[in-house]
């Protein structure tokens, strides 16, 4: 037969205490324990497997400590990375993550976030969020990441910065003719950091060709820009990068040789393309660690925190 759950009444009856003193171990208060007195809660409680209810605990204390985080797209590397990541830094401070996806979709998004916030989450994460989210009627706290909205608390890549780094990269290997696969127009940051460059260096602009942020998209736009023959290609995305590395590959194009290629995120997946792929990694840790502190501490700043990039070298470029 099942054993009987053990109770808080067993633990005190285990620790010679009263169930009040049980609840202010278990709870951290409201009233202070002496130390002894704990350490005997704290043995009964592992000697028996005590499980509090964490519902009615959370309940107690105002709080469920869970996060509610919303991405764009739960099958990108990108976010898969960097929600893993997002979950260890609130696991390490006491909470949990609840996933979700919204799919690119506005509607969809919205109607996760009210989802979320009917489940009482403590604060919510939105990654990449849609351009203007229901967030009126939202009393909990809201980080946007690798997004900045109005009068919302945000962390985000330095993508201006990163896609130049990355564009001036291809022009010290002597590339004179550059393109750009990049996404839809409300993504004009890397775009902007690939002019930059050129027009640092005195160059024209090279081809461009606007696509989706995935795998697809990089194939169709790869083979866009070969009849352009621009001697190296700047991708905006790790899965459009992909993409444009199957297309040179089909059309007989030499990587690096003919045609070198740098993309923008630097997730995992570049490390075994063939040719292993040189990337502007974004900062995911660091994006991860800010956006859970700042929902912890109360952070009341809507200043958006920018965080550098970081240039990673492989064979794609040419190094």
């Amino acid at each position: 037969m099942p054993k009987d759950p053990v109770t808080r009444n067993d633990v005190a009856d285990y620790a010679g205490v009263s169930t009040a003193v049980v609840s202010y171990v278990v709870n951290e208060g409201p009233r202070k324990v002496a130390p002894e007195t704990r350490d005997r809660v704290l043995e009964a409680i592992r000697v028996l497997g005590y499980r509090p209810n964490a519902t009615a605990r959370a309940l107690r204390m105002g709080t469920t400590r869970t996060f509610g985080l919303i991405t764009p797209d739960g099958g990108n590397p990108l976010f898969a990375e960097l929600a893993k990541a997002i979950d260890r830094e609130a696991a390490a401070r006491g909470y949990v993550v609840l996933q979700t996806s919204a799919d690119g979709d506005p509607e969809t998004e919205n109607a996760k976030i009210t989802e979320l916030v009917a489940r009482q989450v403590s604060g919510l994460l939105l990654v990449a969020p849609t351009a203007d989210p229901a967030l009126d009627d939202v009393e909990v706290p809201v980080i946007a990441i690798n997004r900045v909205l109005p009068a919302t608390s945000s962390v985000r890549p330095a993508y201006r910065e990163g896609a130049r780094r990355g564009v001036e990269h291809l022009i010290s290997h002597g590339h004179r003719r550059i393109g750009l696969v990049i996404g839809g127009a409300g993504h004009p940051e890397r775009e902007l950091g690939w002019r930059d460059a050129l027009a640092a260096a005195g160059l024209p602009e090279g081809p461009i060709a606007r696509t989706t942020f995935s795998r697809g998209g990089g194939y169709r736009a790869g083979q866009t820009l070969l009849h352009n023959e621009p001697t190296a290609i700047f991708a905006s995305s790790d899965l459009q990068a992909i993409g444009v590395l199957r297309a040179l590959h089909e059309a007989g194009a030499r990587v690096p040789e003919d045609v070198a290629l740098v993309a923008f995120d630097g997730t995992r997946e570049t490390e075994y393309t063939w040719p292993p792929m040189t990337v502007v990694r974004q900062p995911v840790e660091e994006l991860a660690r800010e956006a859970v502190s700042r929902l912890i501490e109360g952070e009341d700043s809507t200043e958006a925190l920018t965080v550098p990039t970081e240039l990673v070298l492989r064979r794609s470029c040419g190094c």
